[in-house]
């Protein structure tokens, strides 16, 4: 039904920083950078990992979802499983990030935190990072070690070129739509207004071709 995006953001002051790799990620957030203080203290794991970015000697003031939320879940499994399965971590710890940094459950906690330290790193979804502005600076990602950044942005969200893009679902039991006016009542109701309903909640709308495919489906 729509798209959104995992923003990884910084302070504005923060000048060192405007992109990060998937392995940057890893070694900055990942279950191996516990205990990791500064930015440039993950430097040893992320050049194992093929990575050249320059790290800021800075303290890592890690800000970010908690075990709680789906953004967290949806991180781990884009940027971080991966790796740590290549790398043999035992299964407890593949689909986890390192615990010693301020969770929250609410994204403007994190907004906050992040604006609260000029070497911060944290992340949330696309549409919490778009409402703080200039507040945050959102960085360009790139999946492959020394790869070539891309920023997130409606455009590169919904072309799947962001590469913490996701796709967002709705689901729907057929047996009970065959049976209930009331679910496919409110299914009608809910794909008419789509695009209007996405673009409220600060998320990506389907493009067109897409969006046929999604009416097709329910039809």
């Amino acid at each position: 039904i729509a798209y959104d995006g995992i923003t990884v953001m910084t302070n504005p002051n923060n000048s060192s920083v405007e992109c990060l790799s998937f392995a940057d990620l890893y070694a900055l957030i990942g279950p191996e950078a516990q205990g990791t203080a500064t930015w440039a203290d993950a430097s040893a794991i992320a050049t194992e990992l093929g990575s050249s970015t320059a790290l800021p000697d800075a303290s890592l003031d890690l800000t970010g979802p908690g075990v709680e939320s789906g953004t967290y879940d949806s991180f781990i499994e884009l940027a971080l499983s991966d790796i740590a399965e290549e790398r043999g971590l035992p299964e407890d710890q593949i689909e986890t990030t390192r615990d010693d940094y301020e969770s929250s459950a609410d994204d403007n906690t994190i907004i906050t935190n992040v604006e609260a330290s000029d070497s911060s790193l944290g992340w949330v979804g696309f549409a919490f990072a778009e409402a703080a502005g200039d507040s945050v600076k959102e960085l360009g990602i790139t999946a492959e070690p020394n790869g070539t950044c891309v920023e997130p942005s409606p455009e590169t969200i919904s072309a799947g070129e962001y590469p913490l893009s996701r796709p967002l679902f709705i689901y729907v039991n057929t047996a009970k739509a065959a049976d209930s006016d009331a679910v496919t009542g409110f299914v009608d109701f809910y794909l008419d207004g789509l695009d209007g309903f996405v673009e409220e909640e600060g998320y990506v709308p389907l493009p067109a071709d897409q969006l046929e495919t999604t009416m097709g489906a329910w039809e």
